[in-house]
C-alpha cells in the first residue's frame, strides 16, 4: 500500500537527553502542530532532525532515538555540528531567511554555507530514497530543503513529488540577487506541485522561473522539457477545535486548576478592571517586528496619555537562533526598550509592557489567548502568522480585537482584522485606540466572519486540499494525447524504419536539432549534427527533409555542404539536393511594407526584441525581451497585426518566443504533403517543437510517426523531452539503417 513521507527541517518531536537518559516530547508550533493530525491520522512516515547532533548523543543511545521516533512513525536524520552550523545556522537562516524576508543587509553569501547546505541537502534526499517505493507520495517542506525535489527526482523520475514553502518567495528584484539562483529554482522544480501561503509569493516564483531560467509559464503552470510543474497558493490553517476546545476548558477550570501565569493576570485584572491587556506573541525574530510594535506603543502612551494605566502590553518572545548576531543584537534592543519604556511611564501600581523572553507550554499560550482583549501582531514581513489564527480560535465569547500586519500571510484572509501597515506608528496607535474602543456587538460581528473562515479552512483542510492537488498531478500526467517515445516505442519505430521499402524524415530545426539562442545567427549546426544527416540520407531509399521557419539563405549557407533536401520560411522555398532554391507557392510580399512600420514601433517599445526579415515573411523575436512584458507585448502585437492582416491573405504564427507574418496558404503541413505525391512511403516520420508543425502532425497521414519535442499540447502521437533526445533518436535509426 502506498504512503506519504513527509519531510522538514525538524521532526515534530523533541529529543533531549536528562541524566542520560533520552527524553521525547511531542513539539509545540509551526509546522509541528500544522502537520501533526494530519501525519497521525494518515499512512506516513515523517522524515527529519531530531534536534540533537550526533556529538550530543552518546553511542549507546542512537538506537534508542531511532526506536522512539520510529514510534511516532518517523525517522530520525542524524547531522554533524559542522552540519548543522553550516546547512541551518548558516545557509538556511544567514542567507535564504534574510533574503526571503527583503533583509537584505543582513543576507551572506558564503561558499561554506552553500557546500553544506548542498551536502545536507542531499542527505535528506538520500534518506527519503532508502524509504520510498513506487507509488508513495512525497511531500518536501520548507526553506531548509529547496534542493530535496529534484535531488529525489534524479534518481526517481516517476515520483510524484510536492514541495511546500512556509516563509516569503521574495521578488524577483531580490531573489535575483543570491548567487545560487538557478540552482535553488531548479532544485524547487524537482516537484511537481509547489505550494506557497499567498498568491503573492506564488507571482513572485513564477515571475523568477521566467526572468531567471527562461521556462514558459502560462498561468500557474511552468513548462520544463521532460515535465509540467504546477504552483499553486495554500494559506496554512490551524487545529481549530483543539484551540477552541482548549479554550472551553480553560473557562470551565476551577481555581485550583489555574495556572500560576493565569493567576497572575487574573490579579492584574482585579487591579485595573477597566484596564485593556494587548497581546504580543513572537519568535525574537528582526522579521516579526517586535522593535517597532514597542516603539509605536510607547508612541500610542504619549499621544493618548488618558490611557495610562489603562492598557497594559504582554509581551511574550519566545528565544529563536540566539547564537547569530544579529538575533543577539536584536534581544539587546527589545531588552532596552521595555526598560526603557518602563522606566518612562511605570506608576507605583502599573507598568506598560509585561515581558517573557521564553517558551511557554500550551496551557500558558492558552491562559494568555483568552485573557486578553487585544492581539497586536505586527511583523515586517510574515509567511503566514499562525498565531493570529489561534488567537481568534480562542474566542469562544467572539470578544476581542485582533491587529495584524498587512505584510502577514494571513491578512489575506483575515480583513475583518484591524489590519496596519508595521511601518506606520500613526495607524498602530490609532488601530490601538479604535480596538480599545470598539463596541462588543462589532467585536463580535468581525470574530463571527472570522472563526467561520477559520473553522472552514482548517490545517486539515489545507493538507487535504494540498495533497488532493498533488496527486491530481499525476492525472495530468497520464492525460496528454501524445505518449512520450519510451525504449519500447523506440524499438517499434526502428523495425518499422528497417522493414520500410521506402522511407522519409520531416526534421524541424530549430528547437528539435538544436537548441534556442538569443541570437538566431549563433544556432549553427555543429560538425557531428551535419554529418548524422548526411549519413541518414545517404542510405538507400532514405529521404531526409530538413523543414524550417528559417530564410533559405542562412538555411541554404549552413547545409551547403551536406546533400540534403531543405525547405525553408515555413514551406514557401524548396531546394532539391544539389538544386537551386524554387518558390513552392505564388506568394507576395507587397503587404511587407505596411506592416513593417507597426512591427518597429514594437521593437522600439520592447527592449531586446528585434525583427528577422524574410523573402515572403516577417518575423518578430523576443526571446531576449523580460518574459513578462515579452508575453504582453505579443499579446498585443498578434491582436494588433491580426486586426490590420485581416482579409489579406496572411496569418500570424506563434512560435517559440517570436510571432511570425506570413501568407495563409503557405504552412509545414502543406509542403511536407506535397513531398508525398507520388511517392509510395510506407514509413514517415515527423519531428518538431511548436505551432508551426502542428500543421505538419495534422496533416500527414495517421500512420505516420510523429513526435513533439517538449511537453505541450499537440497533434503529434508522441513526445521527446528535447533536443539531446531528438538526437538519441536520430542515432538510432542510424543504427538500424
Amino acid at each position: 500500500m502506498s504512503k506519504t513521507i513527509i519531510i522538514s527541517n525538524r521532526l515534530p518531536l523533541q529529543v533531549s537527553i536528562e541524566n542520560n537518559e533520552l527524553e521525547v516530547t511531542p513539539s509545540v508550533g509551526g509546522l509541528a502542530t500544522g502537520l501533526k493530525s494530519f501525519h497521525k491520522d494518515g499512512d506516513s512516515i515523517w522524515i527529519g532532525w531530531p534536534g540533537l547532533t550526533e556529538e550530543e548523543i552518546p553511542a549507546h543511545l542512537k538506537d534508542e532515538v531511532q526506536k522512539k521516533a520510529k514510534e511516532e512513525n518517523c525517522v530520525a536524520l542524524h547531522l554533524t555540528s559542522d552540519e548543522i552550523d553550516g546547512f541551518y545556522y548558516g545557509f538556511s537562516n544567514r542567507t535564504i531567511w534574510p533574503l526571503f524576508h527583503y533583509f537584505m543587509e543582513y543576507t551572506e553569501s558564503d561558499d561554506d554555507y552553500w557546500r553544506y547546505y548542498k551536502q545536507v541537502n542531499q542527505k535528506y534526499a538520500d534518506e527519503i530514497l532508502k524509504h520510498y517505493e513506487d507509488g508513495d507520495v512525497i511531500w518536501v517542506h520548507d526553506y531548509q530543503l529547496l534542493l530535496v525535489p529534484n535531488m529525489i527526482r534524479e534518481k526517481a523520475p516517476d515520483a510524484i513529488i510536492g514541495f511546500f514553502n512556509h516563509i516569503p518567495f521574495p521578488s524577483y528584484e531580490v531573489f535575483r540577487t543570491l548567487p545560487w539562483r538557478d540552482e535553488v529554482l531548479q532544485g524547487v522544480l524537482g516537484a511537481d506541485l509547489i505550494g506557497f501561503h499567498t498568491y503573492d509569493y506564488e507571482r513572485h516564483f513564477l515571475s523568477s522561473v521566467s526572468r531567471i531560467l527562461r521556462y514558459q509559464v502560462d498561468f500557474n503552470e511552468i513548462t520544463l522539457p521532460d515535465r509540467i510543474v504546477k504552483v499553486d497558493s495554500f494559506p496554512m490553517g490551524i487545529d481549530y477545535k483543539k484551540f477552541e476546545q482548549a479554550a472551553l476548558d480553560h473557562f470551565e477550570s476551577t481555581s485550583a486548576d489555574q495556572s500560576e501565569l493565569q493567576r497572575r493576570l487574573d490579579h492584574h485584572l482585579e487591579a485595573t478592571p477597566d484596564a485593556k491587556m494587548i497581546l504580543s506573541i513572537d519568535r525574537l525574530d528582526y522579521t516579526k517586528g517586535i522593535a517597532h510594535r514597542i516603539r509605536a506603543y510607547e508612541y500610542f502612551l504619549d499621544k493618548n496619555p488618558e490611557y495610562i494605566e489603562k492598557v497594559r502590553l504582554v509581551m511574550l518572545a519566545v528565544p529563536s537562533r540566539s547564537n547569530v548576531p544579529q538575533y543577539r543584537r536584536l534581544k539587546r534592543e527589545i531588552d532596552e526598550l521595555v526598560g526603557r519604556i518602563n522606566g518612562k511611564f511605570s506608576t507605583v501600581s502599573w507598568t506598560p509592557i509585561w515581558y517573557f523572553y521564553r517558551s511557554m507550554p500550551f496551557e500558558n499560550l492558552i491562559d494568555l489567548y483568552t485573557t486578553c482583549d487585544i492581539a497586536l501582531l505586527t511583523p515586517i514581513r510574515d509567511g503566514m502568522n499562525l498565531v493570529a489564527k489561534e488567537y481568534i480560535a480562542t474566542r469562544t465569547n467572539k470578544k476581542g480585537v485582533l491587529i495584524l500586519s498587512e505584510m502577514a500571510g494571513a491578512a489575506h484572509e483575515m480583513n475583518e482584522a484591524l489590519i496596519i501597515n508595521p511601518n506606520n506608528f500613526e495607524q498602530i496607535s490609532e488601530a490601538l485606540k479604535t480596538a480599545i474602543e470598539m463596541p462588543e456587538e462589532e467585536q463580535i460581528e468581525r470574530n463571527k466572519m472570522l472563526q467561520k473562515r477559520l473553522r472552514r479552512y482548517s490545517v486539515e483542510k489545507w493538507a487535504e486540499d494540498f495533497m488532493k492537488s498533488l496527486k491530481g498531478t499525476k492525472e495530468n500526467r497520464d492525460s496528454f494525447k501524445s505518449i512520450r517515445v519510451t525504449s519500447e516505442i523506440s524499438q517499434e519505430m526502428m523495425n518499422q524504419f528497417q522493414n520500410a521499402k521506402k522511407r522519409v524524415l520531416f526534421i524541424d530545426y530549430d528547437g528539435t536539432l538544436v537548441n534556442f539562442v538569443d541570437k538566431p545567427e549563433n544556432a549553427r549546426p555543429d560538425s557531428d549534427l551535419k554529418e548524422l544527416i548526411r549519413t541518414l540520407n545517404s542510405q538507400e531509399n532514405t529521404d531526409v527533409i530538413l523543414i524550417s521557419g528559417r530564410d533559405k539563405n542562412t538555411l541554404g549557407t549552413w547545409w551547403k555542404d551536406v546533400p540534403v533536401e531543405l525547405i525553408s520560411e515555413h514551406g514557401v522555398w524548396m531546394r532539391q539536393i544539389d538544386g537551386e532554391w524554387e518558390l513552392s507557392e505564388n506568394v507576395k510580399s507587397e503587404w511587407m511594407d505596411a506592416v513593417r512600420p507597426v512591427i518597429e514601433n514594437f521593437v522600439d517599445r520592447t527592449p531586446g526584441t528585434f525583427i528577422e526579415e524574410k523573402n515572403y515573411s516577417l518575423a518578430w523575436h523576443y526571446r531576449k525581451a523580460d518574459p513578462e512584458l515579452g508575453e504582453i507585448r505579443a499579446n498585443e502585437l498578434s491582436n494588433v497585426l491580426k486586426e490590420l492582416i485581416s482579409n489579406r491573405g496572411l496569418s500570424v504564427l506563434e512560435g517559440n518566443k517570436v510571432l511570425e507574418i506570413k501568407s495563409s496558404g503557405v504552412n509545414k503541413g502543406k509542403a511536407s504533403s506535397k513531398k508525398l505525391v507520388g511517392k509510395d512511403y510506407d514509413f514517415i516520420f515527423a519531428i518538431g517543437d511548436d505551432w508551426t508543425d502542428e500543421y505538419m502532425f495534422q496533416d500527414l497521414p495517421e500512420t505516420s510517426y510523429t513526435v513533439k519535442v517538449g511537453i505541450k499540447k499537440t497533434s503529434a502521437r508522441y513526445y521527446v523531452e528535447g533536443t539531446s533526445k531528438v538526437r538519441d533518436l536520430l542515432e538510432k535509426f542510424k543504427e538500424n539503417m
